[in-house]
């Protein structure tokens, strides 16, 4: 199930078993309450991509985390607002987004471009944030660390997005399955993917690239041949705290069939790190 937050900028997924498995419903007068929320996990989508890339993963979280999924413009109930191009504008408005949610213990997910949007977001965070509300860890998936020289981005003529979005599928897809060989939805789809791909082209990081100061996970694919599993350690030079990496199966888009795992091991990471900061007497969100 999905659910608008009071801003367009973010949409929430039920969580809990059973969420978003096909299982029947309950009646409304014996549906059980929502657990309150004691962790949140705020998910950035890739180059096209929309929030309900995340939707899958409420059904392997525990009914007391809360699911967020940021929505861009220019896609799915955002399609009539103009798409952003700009890195800094993108961040800021995530930025401000995330800090007018009620405090929670967060981690923050990233793939691919959401990856560096996730990091230009923490990064606007910590330069403002008050005790309890900075999260407690970045997640980057499918990405290189920004203050490393781009050399794959494509050009932007429709020819060469299209060719180069079909190759990080890295599978065949048949013709009818293929949405950009269907022209309805090639014409819905071409503005947002030009969009970040103009922003992807224009992004420059702040010379020296500037550490957060939380813990860092960077996750891929050890087929991913736009960001190869030896260019995940070029994360540790932005952080701080401590960096791990982890490398599953697949190519870019390695999260389709290792869904659950990364679901999980971002939920048991942050329910840790969590415990670890209570234990510790650091200022908690109320």
């Amino acid at each position: 199930m999905t659910v608008s937050t009071q801003q367009p900028w973010l949409k929430r997924f039920t969580t809990g078993a059973g969420s978003g498995s096909g299982a029947a419903a309950a009646p409304p007068a014996r549906r059980a309450a929502p657990a309150p929320a004691r962790t949140r996990i705020v998910c950035l989508p890739h180059a096209g991509g929309a929030a309900t890339a995340f939707q899958g993963w409420a059904r392997h979280l525990p009914p007391d985390t809360e699911l967020l999924a940021v929505q861009y413009p220019g896609r799915q109930n955002r399609i009539a607002e103009p798409c952003i191009e700009s890195m800094p504008e993108l961040a800021d408005a995530v930025c401000t987004a995330l800090a007018a949610l009620p405090p929670l213990p967060t981690a923050v997910f990233g793939h691919s471009m959401g990856s560096l949007v996730a990091y230009e977001t923490v990064v606007r965070l910590a330069r403002s944030a008050t005790p309890g509300t900075l999260p407690l860890h970045l997640f980057v998936s499918g990405a290189e660390a920004p203050h490393r020289a781009r050399k794959d981005l494509p050009a932007l003529d429709d020819d060469s997005l299209i060719a180069y979005t079909r190759r990080q599928n890295a599978v065949d897809v048949p013709a009818a399955q293929d949405p950009y060989a269907i022209p309805e939805l090639l014409d819905l789809l071409l503005p947002s993917l030009r969009a970040d791909f103009t922003l992807l082209t224009g992004y420059r990081p702040v010379v020296p690239p500037v550490a957060v100061p939380v813990p860092v996970t960077a996750l891929g694919g050890d087929q991913d041949s736009g960001c190869p599993a030896e260019a995940l350690p070029t994360w540790a030079d932005l952080t701080t705290a401590r960096f791990t990496s982890r490398v599953f199966p697949g190519g870019h888009f390695y999260l389709q069939g290792h869904e659950g795992a990364v679901a999980s091991l971002v939920a048991s990471t942050l329910a840790a790190a969590a415990a670890a900061a209570a234990a510790a007497g650091r200022p908690q969100p109320a």
